[in-house]
């Protein structure tokens, strides 16, 4: 892959090492970008070269466009890879590398802009063949709003076209709730994103979130990695993720994961992305698109064996994809865990000084982790310190490997939220696979023993 010999790592903490020590396997020379708080960061201590963009405040720093173009041509570098977060879904930080002659290590501006904007991204899957949720077509106003509602059929879920992590997003349960839903979702997504259109859908009692990985060269080869379960969430964001799904058969996987395949190479798909559903009855009714590497691709990663951000650099190299359809092979069970600086049972954030760190080990055990003994992790960023990645030829074998695992970890100096992991290991629903979206807000609004 001789396109790229230099990759600017427009990121931070345990993602920013995954990207690093990929390149460094491919013989690709790495810069790492940093604020002033991330001085002493794993990646910027590995990294080839370092260049500080900043002070702390994102917006100063990792979303700082300029200072990232400049830290660009200062070394050389000729690609950025954004990771996920910051700049990863931002079209017009693609357009300005393009313009520039940087490759950007990811989709197109077009792809991104089009699936950036819900309305218009289930527009596109629908027209693609994707199932979709029933709902509105176009914004939702206040003055149509309840009429929709009617034709769609209550329960229906109000969300801001522009959002993500739960914001901008509203139950209306019956006729009476429509109004004030569509209000307070609007208000929200106004505050949150600088966009207030909203749009509706029929919201599902109880569904699983299932995703589909999918990589495409750009020239309408594509292909799928099968599929995710990450539906145990508390307010919308991911805490746990398996691959497999419990809850999914051989056809019923290889069905909707030939459908989103088939949808990357119409659109001619360029990089690596996930097809995001709610499942509900043996149905699957999209939800969005996301544009990028997700947080919990190493479990994609370890039930087939294919490095996802390897294939992302040798499409962004014109390399094309390293694996056709056929010579995927799924193999086993992986579980994720989210290790975040956070009260295990409030969730509220842990900044601090780490004073003891062991990561554990052994056959089929994954850390993907910026932390070490003695790193302070800043209060400015995300909670996310790394994630416990675990296989096992089974689900039953990958549980108990987990079980074990959590044991050996160890992290001092600050809460994490590896305590809820080893009560969610030992909880029978969690051994069955027995779960949907709602069951771990549920769990958590339980009175602590």
């Amino acid at each position: 892959m001789p396109l790229i010999s230099k990759v600017l790592i427009a990121n931070r903490g345990e993602i920013a090492l995954r990207v690093l020590r990929a390149c460094k396997e491919l013989g690709i020379a790495t810069v790492a970008v940093h604020s002033t708080a991330d001085a002493d960061a794993m990646h910027v201590r590995l990294a080839d070269e370092s260049v500080c963009i900043g002070p702390p405040p994102s917006r100063d720093s990792y979303l700082n466009i300029h200072q990232i173009v400049a830290a660009c041509e200062i070394t050389g570098a000729d690609a950025v890879h954004p990771g996920y977060g910051f700049l990863s879904e931002n079209a017009k930080f693609a357009d300005i590398l393009d313009a520039h002659g940087i490759t950007f290590i990811g989709p197109t501006a077009d792809h991104i802009r089009i699936m950036g904007d819900k309305i218009t991204a289930k527009e596109t899957a629908k027209a693609l063949g994707i199932p979709v949720v029933p709902g509105s077509v176009g914004e939702v106003l206040p003055e149509n709003a309840l009429q929709i509602a009617r034709e769609i059929g209550f329960p229906v879920l109000i969300k801001a076209t522009a959002g993500g992590g739960g914001r901008g997003m509203k139950v209306a349960r019956n006729e009476d709730e429509v109004e004030e839903a569509v209000s307070t979702a609007r208000s929200e997504a106004a505050a949150a994103f600088g966009n207030d259109a909203v749009y509706m859908e029929k919201y599902l009692g109880k569904p699983r979130h299932i995703e589909i990985q999918v990589v495409g060269d750009g020239e309408g080869n594509a292909i799928h990695l099968g599929e995710r379960d990450c539906s145990l969430q508390r307010r919308h964001q991911k805490v746990w993720e398996e691959a497999n799904s419990p809850a999914l058969n051989v056809e019923q996987r290889m069905k909707i994961g030939e459908i989103c395949a088939d949808a990357m190479r119409k659109l001619k798909y360029r990089g690596a992305g996930t097809v995001e559903f709610l499942y509900e009855n043996g149905e699957f009714y999209f939800i969005e698109m996301n544009t990028r590497l997700q947080v919990e691709h190493p479990i994609t990663e370890a039930i087939t064996g294919i490095d996802l951000v390897h294939e992302q650099i040798r499409v962004a190299s014109g390399a094309g994809l390293s694996v056709t359809q056929d010579e995927i092979v799924f193999q086993g069970h992986a579980i994720e865990c989210r290790i975040n600086a956070e009260d295990p049972r409030t969730f509220v954030p842990s900044p601090g000084t780490i004073t003891h760190f062991h990561a554990p080990g052994g056959l089929g055990v994954r850390v993907d982790s910026g932390a070490y003994q003695g790193y302070k992790i800043p209060p400015y960023y995300d909670s996310l310190i790394g994630k416990l990645i675990v296989h096992g030829r089974t689900r039953v074998e990958c549980m108990m490997r987990l079980r074990r695992v959590l044991d050996e970890f160890v992290i001092d100096g600050i809460k994490t939220t590896l305590p809820l992991f080893q009560d969610l290991i030992n909880n029978q629903d969690i051994a069955n696979g027995d779960y949907d979206i709602h069951w771990l807000e549920n769990y958590l609004a339980q009175p602590a023993d």
